[in-house]
């Protein structure tokens, strides 16, 4: 029987249009690489046969106290990266789906001690894997001031990187970066003025997206696509900002995250994958109101060749 508390971790993005896009065959093998709180997970275990098989991922200890009571059931308690080598192991390959929700977890940005948000009080911290060695303090205390500068320009599109950069550099000679207060009273004066919160987010993002690896984790599942998806099957993609978007975007319209079209010998594109929807699918108005976390996703759906 399927059982969750996904409202209370999480609520999911777009859930009815991501499932109904993703099972094309409800006697199939799908898969969930962000589980989360659930949500997805359960709702697409609830549209497949007492004979089909979910496979869900996720490298948050936290995740463990949601996973469900399904004997469809699967649950790998890592980092996405490794999914192909996990199906494998499991025999599962190939797949008829895969869903990626890439956001951060309500859970994680409402829980202070994890130090993803800005609205708290807490350690820098902003680690999935509460295993990994790099951490917020590690990266603010010990990156050199070039690297500071491409990954606040990079990761948090800040107009002002430059400036963010040598602030961290100098304020850390006296005093390291140990709380989130620390980085906010630090970067107070650079904000935009009427537009702090909006400056803090872009900040926060840059440094979360770099202590998780985030860019190059996802481009390494997208690489794996197309030895885990049976030929018709489906991925769908739910993404944040627009670096992910980029990057889902390109892969699936030219089949790698550069964008660069490949062509056979007599001219035809190369790439595994065609649009289902030539558009992203943005959450509904009701769903806006409702939760108000869903505004920037975007969803992409996409088909094996």
């Amino acid at each position: 029987m399927v059982q969750n508390n996904a409202n209370t971790y999480h609520i999911p993005v777009l859930l009815n249009e991501a499932v109904a896009l993703l099972i094309t065959n409800n006697q199939g093998v799908y898969v969930d690489v962000t589980f989360g709180g659930g949500g997805h997970s359960a709702e697409i275990l609830n549209q497949l046969s007492p004979d089909a098989k979910l496979v869900a991922f996720d490298q948050d200890p936290d995740a463990l106290a949601n996973v469900l009571d399904d004997k469809r059931f699967v649950f790998v308690p890592q980092n996405f990266a490794y999914v192909k080598n996990n199906l494998r192991l499991h025999r599962l390959l190939p797949v008829d789906g895969l869903l990626a929700d890439l956001g951060v977890s309500s859970h994680q940005f409402d829980t202070a001690e994890r130090g993803f948000s800005f609205r708290f009080e807490g350690d820098l911290d902003m680690r999935m894997d509460r295993n990994a060695t790099l951490d917020a303090k590690k990266v603010l205390n010990e990156y050199e001031e070039s690297q500071l500068f491409e990954m606040f320009k990079l990761y948090g599109e800040l107009k002002n990187a430059r400036a963010i950069a040598s602030r961290v550099v100098y304020k850390r000679a006296t005093q390291p970066f140990r709380q989130i207060e620390d980085l906010k009273s630090a970067l107070y004066n650079l904000a935009p003025k009427l537009k702090q919160n909006q400056f803090f987010a872009q900040v926060f993002q840059a440094i979360r997206i770099e202590v998780n690896q985030e860019m190059e984790v996802l481009k390494m599942l997208l690489e794996q696509l197309e030895d885990i998806i049976k030929t018709n099957g489906r991925i769908v993609f739910i993404t944040y900002h627009s670096l992910e978007d980029r990057m889902v975007k390109n892969f699936i319209k030219t089949g790698n995250v550069a964008g660069e079209l490949q062509k056979d010998f007599y001219g035809n594109v190369l790439r595994p994958f065609k649009e289902v929807n030539r558009k992203p699918i943005l959450p509904s108005d009701e769903e806006l109101v409702l939760n108000t976390r869903s505004r920037s996703a975007k969803m992409r759906v996409a088909e094996e060749i």
